[in-house]
């Protein structure tokens, strides 16, 4: 777990989670909100999601090219 993924509350946890599942929020956004890197966000993602969901969300991001 990176140093600011370990600092985030679970009401925090929830706010990234929906930001990031958010197909109008950049990882950029998040980065300035939360001090992530897009990396460490799809980390959390892939933790916290239930494994379609993660699936799902990253092939929608990609096609958006979030």
């Amino acid at each position: 777990m990176q140093s600011g993924e370990r600092n985030l509350s679970q009401a925090r946890l929830s706010e990234l989670i929906e930001l990031a599942l958010s197909d109008k929020v950049s990882f950029k956004a998040i980065k300035s909100e939360f001090g992530l890197k897009e990396i460490e966000v799809k980390n959390l993602m892939r933790k916290n999601l239930r494994s379609g969901s993660y699936t799902a969300w990253r092939k929608r991001i990609f096609r958006k090219g979030k």
